[in-house]
């Protein structure tokens, strides 16, 4: 039946010839709902088709996992990595081999972000389809059932991921050192390779969260200690390391019995006391740091044959990555919660902005004569301020966890060096400024703009300048999938990209070339929020550019990447070992490239290049400022979504609230996720062609010629396979109240006609519909400017499958189109009721038309009840003949209304995670 469809939106495509204007799409959704009304067709034959649909996206999800990442299998890929090792012993000496592979060639960095779209079924499913090289129907799971997202679920998948990425990266260390010990017999004893690091956010995110306390974040590093030490008795035993395993297992046990202490209630003082003065007791199994087993397992190594020292030396290398826990962590502050943190600490006659220059020279002399002070966990039990509870924190995972490994502090939205430079203050009080990484994340346009100087003032410091000296790094952080969300996403990356070079070019005004530049580019897994779609090379590369990587290279400033795998999509990369391997593989192959001058005109012929940059960001400006873009992506609230996280992105806020909704509250996740169900990806495709119009020739020239532009324009073709103006101009017409007027006017429907004219005279002063096309007519003469940049740069050339995709969305599209007009009808069909707790029936149904079903279902019940009390439920003597039994309850309104309206939204939600799916992510 679906190719029927696919068929006939072909057909409909065609009269676009003849009346321009003619939206397939909608028609399509027409036909659908007309069977609908009719009863021709119910939801259950629905569900099938939208099955079929979800089988084609989860095929296509795991094609194109398959091939960003391919070859899979493991054979091949330890094959491949050996190669590369080996070549990386060309015109080296032992010396030199050692620098190349003592610092990881990336850290994956494992975040708690809301996108854990498919549940775990689906998500073994695609995994293990890419895995085989076998992607047919086996892939087809339909688990409708979603998961129950909580934050130990979160926390629970990343420990699964970060297992599997340890055991790849486990097996690329021991074939360094074989290839070491092969050509370098004599001094691979001494080789300390670390291909890789992982780290992880999970549990330690504070940025808009509530509901983490300090207790949780403690508790889960706890278990990451206990599932690493398990880790390494295994290992250990493995390896005839029978004293140390014991070490280690006693450890263990003892870490346990701590985390099993965690589990009572800490809010109680005397819970609390007597936990603390456990902890704090002396106990020889209490292990702090590897450093002296590491020691020792070297040590053995040198005095056995050459293949158990590989072994014991790879083992050790892994100890001295991960420490013990699984990763590096990651806090994660807003730039707010520190501001507001340091004021009570500000003398008191001083009273000025934090933003001022007095405030820095403030912030220097506190600094320079401070006096760490003593802390304990009463300290942190009775601490009210979110940003100083998480330095007392990792003071106490420093005391009791692990005190060798640094702990990352990311300041969400950082737009001053002032803010920095409070946290580095809190880090001093507290006494573990050598031990935490503090890193600014840039991602708003406001420190896009001004990151220069930001960075400038902050290096130029005094009292910065010597803890990054110490520390031996600079931090910082970028942000692509928010600055994608205000500026577009073209812009984004390239204004990430001019950071990139100014930081290279103020490190070395500093004198810091000593230091390394640790810059961690935090991007999605889609290609709205910075990740690219078509190769791994240009995945690394679209956000870590040649020539950004360049500027630090020639000024002899070292580098040290990180980069994000984001919630459960970014997960899908390591789901199993195969997946795992091939992914680290790929990663390697593109970071052990060498990094040479670049010669691109894209740097060259700035003339062009950045009027085509501020062309893009002007658009997209305007449209983040325009009442019809906003209006239009806000019509539907968020009730276009699947819930995907433990951090909600639904809000819990009055009837009107989506109404007024501004893109500013919305996420940069959900934002884009919406974008992706209307049809176009707005932040990512409009903006170029406007840009281009002046010049087309020679931008189109330009894109041709430049690596930079080429792998730009990639991302653009990727993301037009899936865009469909007419599809969101199709969501307008819903709200269009002279469609519903009208659909009854050739006598089709009769008995629907009272329903279709409530649903216009609800809908006749509604804007939605006029915002909808404004939207779609300014996207429009966009998109025709940029198809004629495609043509100019690639001629007629049709990407395999093009069609056919974009027939399955249009099909999608449809068939949520017709969900929606029956739940519209009806809601318009629900008797009238009395107002209840200021909930009038015209409340409902605008809750309805933007989605929030749950919320209006929920008031809708309490308003006719399918249980009601009844005279059998009492035990009295008297009789009595009034009520009926039942006549109180609804039953039939709730099966005609109620059952209909939430089966046929349950629907349109499984088919925005089809739809996503063909986008490759959630948001």
């Amino acid at each position: 039946m679906i190719d029927g469809f696919k068929t006939r939106l072909k057909e409909l495509h065609k009269l676009t010839t003849a009346t321009p204007l003619f939206n397939p799409v909608f028609q399509l959704s027409l036909e659908l709902s007309r069977k609908i009304e009719v009863g021709e067709t119910d939801l259950k034959t629905i569900e099938t088709y939208i099955r079929e649909l979800e089988c084609e996206a989860l095929q296509n999800r795991a094609h194109r996992l398959q091939n960003l990442i391919a070859p899979i299998d493991i054979k091949s890929n330890l094959a491949h990595f050996k190669e590369l090792v080996i070549n990386s012993t060309n015109d080296r000496d032992f010396a030199q081999f050692a620098k190349f592979w003592s610092r990881p060639l990336l850290t994956n960095v494992f975040t708690a972000h809301p996108t854990f779209l498919l549940n775990k079924l689906e998500a073994d499913s695609v995994a293990h389809a890419a895995s085989s090289g076998e992607v047919d129907k086996a892939v087809c799971i339909f688990a409708t059932e979603n998961d129950n997202i909580t934050l130990d679920y979160e926390h629970d998948e990343a420990m699964a991921t970060l297992s599997k990425a340890h055991d790849a990266r486990d097996a690329l260390t021991e074939i360094i050192y074989e290839i070491a010990a092969k050509h370098y017999p004599e001094e691979f004893h001494k080789l300390c390779a670390k291909p890789f690091k992982f780290a992880t956010w999970v549990g330690y995110d504070m940025d808009g969260r509530t509901d983490i306390s300090w207790s949780t974040s403690f508790s889960y590093r706890l278990k990451e200690k206990s599932i690493k030490l398990a880790n390494y008795v295994a290992k250990a035993k493995g390896l005839n390391l029978d004293e140390i395993a014991a070490r280690l297992e006693a450890a263990l046990q003892y870490n346990d019995e701590i985390l099993l202490l965690f589990k009572q209630n800490l809010t109680d003082p005397a819970v609390l006391s007597d936990v603390a003065n456990k902890i704090d007791e002396e106990n020889a199994n209490k292990i702090l740091s590897l450093k002296e087993i590491i020691v020792e397992i070297e040590k053995l190594a040198r005095d056995k044959n050459q293949k158990d020292a590989v072994k014991l030396l790879a083992f050790a290398s892994t100890m001295r990555s991960e420490g013990l826990g699984v990763g590096q962590i990651h806090f994660r502050l807003n730039a707010a919660q520190l501001n507001n943190a340091i004021r009570r600490h500000f003398p008191q006659e001083e009273t000025g902005e934090l933003s001022s220059q007095s405030t820095i020279k403030q912030l220097d002399e506190m600094i320079r004569n401070l006096k760490p002070l003593r802390t304990n966990f009463a300290s942190l039990a009775i601490e009210t301020t979110t940003a100083l509870r998480q330095f007392l924190a990792m003071v106490q995972i420093f005391n009791h966890i692990d005190a060798d490994n640094p702990i990352r502090l990311l300041i969400a939205e950082c737009e001053q060096p002032q803010t920095v430079l409070i946290a580095l203050y809190f880090a001093r009080l507290f006494g573990i400024e050598e031990k935490i990484d503090i890193s600014p994340l840039f991602e708003t346009e406001t420190a896009m703009e001004h990151g220069a100087r930001f960075l400038d003032a902050l290096l130029g410091d005094v009292n910065y300048r010597h803890y990054a000296i110490k520390r031996g790094l600079v931090a910082i952080q970028t942000g692509f999938s928010d600055a994608g969300r205000f500026v577009g996403q073209i812009p984004a990356s390239l204004a990430i990209e001019r950071l990139h070079g100014r930081l290279a070019r103020i490190m070395a005004k500093h004198d810091l070339d000593e230091v390394e530049a640790l810059i961690f580019n935090t991007h999605g897994e889609s290609m709205g929020r910075g990740a690219h779609p078509v190769s791994m090379y240009d995945r690394l590369y679209y956000n870590m550019s040649h020539w950004a990587r360049y500027q630090f290279a020639s000024r002899n400033i070292g580098t040290r990447l990180e980069v994000s795998f984001q919630g459960g999509d970014g997960y899908l990369f390591f789901r199993t070992p195969e997946l795992a391997l091939a992914t680290l593989v790929r990663i390697a192959e593109v970071e052990t490239k060498p990094i040479e001058k670049v010669n691109d005109p894209f740097y060259t012929r700035t003339d062009l290049s950045l009027d085509f940059y501020r062309g893009i960001r002007r658009v997209q400006r305007e449209f983040m400022e325009t009442s019809h873009y906003s209006r239009a992506i806000t019509s539907f609230g968020l009730g276009l979504l699947k819930e995907t996280g433990s951090r909600k992105s639904r809000r819990q806020s009055d009837i009107a609230a989506d109404r007024d909704m501004s893109l500013r509250q919305i996420r940069a996740i959900p934002h884009n996720a919406v974008l992706q169900q209307l049809g176009y990806p707005v932040n990512l495709l409009a903006g170029v062609g406007t840009a281009a119009k002046f010049d087309l020739e020679s931008i189109a020239d330009l894109l041709k010629k430049s690596e930079r532009g080429q792998a730009i324009l990639r991302m653009l073709q990727a993301s037009n396979t899936l865009a469909s103006i007419k599809s969101l101009a199709a969501y307008g017409e819903l709200f269009n109240c002279a469609y519903w007027a009208t659909r009854p006017y050739r006598g089709q429907e009769k008995e629907l006609e009272n329903a279709f004219l409530a649903l216009s005279e609800q809908l006749e002063k509604d804007d939605r519909p006029g915002e909808f096309r404004r939207l779609a007519s300014s996207l429009r003469v966009d998109a025709l400017r940029l198809h004629q940049i495609f043509a100019l740069v690639d001629g007629d050339r049709v990407e395999k499958g093009r069609e056919d995709t974009r027939r399955s969305m249009g099909v999608l599209h449809a068939l949520r189109l017709a969900l929606m007009q029956h739940m519209f009808l009806r809601a318009v069909q629900i008797p009238q009721f009395s107002r209840r707790n200021d909930i009038s029936r015209d409340d409902i149904l605008e809750m309805i038309f933007t989605l929030r079903i749950d919320d209006a279902l929920r008031l809708l019940r309490a308003a006719f009840p399918l249980h009601a009390p009844s005279l059998s439920d009492f035990s009295i003597n008297a009789p009595s003949d009034y009520p009926k039994d039942n006549e109180q309850a609804y039953e039939e309104i709730n099966r005609l209304y109620f059952d209909q309206i939430e089966t046929a939204y349950r629907l349109c939600v499984r088919i925005s995670v089809s739809i996503a799916n063909y986008f490759g992510a959630h948001g």
